[in-house]
């Protein structure tokens, strides 16, 4: 009786060991089938943007321009029928925190692809750990033109340094006919120098001359004795490559010192706080952007109704480029043979014609944007006033 007592608990025992082990499997089973749903329901896009030190106006203004996009496609049904999930991770505007978060989006996160609003100096950190992945990467706001030389899985929406020092030297003999030009750049930026040295090389070919070539290191308050020294050749204009920060200064304390020469400069400039540091000491200045809210185009139009109703402020050149970089995107993954790293690359590397809020944007063979640029002064008031657009 014992024993069979015993046999029939252990009969119990193993149909009610084998009904759990059953439902457990069942409810492994289910959960990995929601887990591999959520997965495929979902593209996972990483940004790498600078949201907070130095640069935070920059990497904000990309990021808004690249959250509103993207808010707008999943609002539509997404993209072949899956939404876009966006992972933004702070790069502090340092290369070595850009790397560290690139690595974790793409080994943690598996993004699919990256876009970045970072400056060249971080963008440069971040590339080749993408392409050493396989990993399709977006600059839309990196200028300087070693970015996409890294490898062919990088890609860039925004204007080149190159570009932009040639925008700026032809605008200054053609539109403003100005000859004797001073530069003043910052030697430890690569954007400077980069525009710096294209500038030079175009200004001099169309029959300019440079009167003398100044440096600085972002960082520094004090200009003046590189502006004394500017101002004992009497230019025409003063070409300054640099960012908000730092032209601010220089601006003022240039005409403290009696300079009235206008300035010049490229799409770092672009920033409300140029205004609220400048001030009036750069009025009359210019500078190459990315676009102008007086272009008649109704997309641009709808863009910026959308984004001033979104954000409560007009979008910078920089949050065009994140969200033209979204649509550049977009349109590679709707093309693609396959959403794989192959599929998605082969897809951005053939972007023909594509239509954005400023116009079209096409690759070249080295995965450059190409794109229009134009030039806007700097009025009085502190508004922008559109000169002219000049093509590649």
């Amino acid at each position: 009786m014992q024993r069979v007592m015993s046999f029939n608990n252990f009969r119990i025992s193993w149909h009610f060991l084998t009904f759990t082990s059953m439902v457990g499997i069942f409810a492994a089973v289910l959960i990995s089938g929601c887990t591999q749903q959520n997965k495929t329901d979902s593209i996972v896009i990483g940004e790498v943007a600078s949201m907070t030190g130095i640069e935070a106006t920059y990497g904000l203004a990309a990021h808004q321009g690249i959250e509103l996009a993207i808010q707008e496609i999943n609002a539509a049904g997404g993209v072949r029928g899956k939404n876009l999930k966006l992972i933004t991770l702070d790069s502090q505007g340092k290369p070595d925190e850009s790397a560290r978060a690139i690595t974790r989006l793409i080994s943690q996160d598996h993004a699919s692809l990256i876009m970045t609003g970072v400056i060249s100096s971080n963008a440069l950190a971040m590339a080749p750990i993408a392409q050493k992945n396989h990993v399709p990467f977006i600059a839309t706001i990196a200028t300087h033109p070693k970015v996409t030389d890294l490898g062919d899985y990088i890609f860039r929406v925004c204007l080149m340094d190159s570009f932009q020092g040639e925008v700026m030297a032809k605008f200054a003999l053609k539109n403003l006919k100005l000859k004797k030009v001073a530069i003043l750049r910052d030697v430890k930026s690569d954007y400077s120098i980069g525009l710096a040295e294209t500038f030079t090389s175009i200004l001099k070919a169309g029959g300019g001359e440079i009167v003398i070539d100044q440096s600085y290191s972002a960082g520094d308050i004090d200009f003046k004795s590189q502006l004394t020294a500017v101002r004992s050749k009497k230019p025409d204009a003063i070409y300054i490559p640099g960012y908000y920060t730092d032209v601010s200064l220089i601006a003022r304390q240039a005409r403290e010192l009696g300079i009235e020469a206008p300035l010049l400069g490229g799409d770092g400039w672009d920033s409300p706080k140029l205004k609220e540091i400048g001030g009036a000491a750069l009025a009359g200045s210019y500078f190459s952007g990315f676009y102008s809210p007086e272009e008649p185009s109704p997309r641009l139009k709808d863009f910026l109704t959308h984004y001033q109703n979104r954000y409560h402020v007009n979008p910078e050149g920089l949050a065009v480029m994140g969200y033209e970089g979204v649509q550049v995107m977009v349109n590679a993954l709707n093309q693609a043979q396959t959403i794989d790293s192959q599929g998605i690359r082969d897809a951005l590397a053939n972007t023909q014609k594509v239509e954005t809020v400023t116009g079209t944007v096409s690759m070249d063979a080295k995965r450059n944007a190409m794109r229009s640029a134009v030039v806007l002064m700097i009025e009085k008031s502190g508004n922008l006033k559109y000169q002219a657009s000049i093509a590649p």
